[in-house]
């Protein structure tokens, strides 16, 4: 280490999108401002004008600096060429953490975290979901699990989001000695302002990412249903991009829902929130959902799944979870939710809200994150000591 309170900090992963994106920008940022050299490797494809303006905003900027390399989602031939640019950068920046997100990231980290040809650095992985939400009996799980199970040996920490992704590790992957810590994510104090709908608002907001997972399909699903019961369809703002996007606005049209419906693209999160009265997040698998998180911040309305963490975000509310992949609860609760009276949906809001504030947030996340480090890093130092000794005893021997 550089002296005994500076850390030098390299973050991995692959797509620069969504939640675990955030995570990590918000994450460098803190530890940027703390003093700490912090520095960013992921993959170029991803590496546009909104990125570089996220980064952009990290108080002091990455000392480290920023790298990037083509990096594909599955495995491919043209892995062996990333790894070969990462093990450059880890020889260039001779970080004291390399810190690994999401599946592929904690493969770099993991897999190639000593090769920086100084004191060797603690790996450490947080998954965001990654291969633990593939279904379990699955071929994509099965091998999955067999990587993570032998990358497990070479983790000196694993850092979960929520406890629902330590509990599916601990099923299926040996932690050996290796620490593990949950730490959920944060939200800034400024988050915690209540959105307010614009006149035009549609009756449903759904914000993220346009893909299997998140149950997009369920939900438009639930609205033809709506529409079959009382002759009316709700409105739909759906805002974000994603693979499945073109199959949903098919879906939507297939339906009936296509004057009902509209898919805006994606768009800050803050200003999304203005185009919905009640938000709907159906997804099927998540960790620590953060637009779960901004929602309840935001006192918008919000129907979600008891999947996930998002329980361990909900607490003592968890009864207003609804089942995942059915069209037709979905349908009963978005209904309910609607006739509401708009003063309890405001005031139930503001009770999540009041709960979720005191137990997410950015300073607590950053300082257990860091707390994590500096005990894995004297644990190794210990460990090396200890086989020092050993070595010294049998040579005096």
């Amino acid at each position: 280490m550089s002296s005994s309170s500076e850390l030098r900090i390299v973050h991995v992963f692959r797509a620069p999108l969504g939640g675990l994106f955030r995570h990590v920008i918000d994450l460098a940022g803190e530890q940027a401002a703390r003093g700490h050299a912090v520095g960013l490797f992921f993959d170029s494809g991803g590496d546009c004008a909104r990125v570089r303006e996220s980064i952009g905003r990290i108080p002091g900027g990455l000392s480290l600096g920023v790298a990037t390399t083509p990096i594909r989602r599955n495995p491919h031939p043209a892995d062996i060429g990333a790894f070969r640019a990462f093990s450059r950068y880890l020889g260039e920046s001779r970080p004291d953490v390399v810190h690994g997100h999401g599946s592929k990231g904690g493969l770099f980290a993991r897999a190639f975290g000593g090769l920086s040809g100084a004191k060797r650095p603690i790996r450490v992985y947080t998954p965001h979901g990654g291969s633990f939400n593939y279904k379990p009996g699955s071929l994509e799980h099965m091998l999955y699990m067999a990587v993570e199970r032998a990358l497990a040996r070479r983790t000196d920490l694993f850092l979960f989001e929520s406890d629902h992704i330590r509990q599916k590790c601990c099923a299926y992957v040996a932690l050996r000695d290796s620490l593990a810590r949950v730490v959920v994510n944060g939200l800034s104090a400024e988050e915690f302002i209540a959105a307010v709908p614009a006149e035009d608002a549609a009756d449903i907001l759904y914000v993220g990412e346009l893909r299997a997972a998140k149950g997009v399909d369920t939900l438009l699903d639930a609205l033809a249903a709506l529409a079959r019961q009382t002759g009316r369809a709700p409105t739909a703002t759906l805002v974000g991009s994603g693979p499945d996007r073109e199959a949903l606005i098919a879906r939507a049209e297939r339906l009936g829902l296509s004057r009902h419906v509209s898919f805006p693209g994606p768009m800050p999160v803050r200003r999304a929130f203005a185009l919905g009265r009640v938000m709907v997040a159906p997804s099927r698998a998540e960790s620590m959902p953060y637009i779960v998180l901004e929602s309840v911040a935001a006192q918008i309305p919000l129907l979600t799944t008891d999947v996930g963490g998002i329980p361990e975000i909900f607490g003592p509310f968890r009864d207003r979870l609804g089942l995942p992949d059915d069209a037709a609860d979905l349908a009963r609760r978005i209904g309910e939710e609607l006739r509401r009276p708009a003063d309890e949906r405001i005031a139930r809001a503001a009770e999540l809200a009041a709960y979720v504030q005191g137990r997410f947030s950015i300073e607590n996340m950053a300082e257990t994150v860091l707390s994590a480090y500096r005990e894995a890093l004297a644990r190794r130092d210990l460990a090396r000591a200890r086989r020092g000794a050993g070595a010294h005893l049998v040579n005096e021997a």
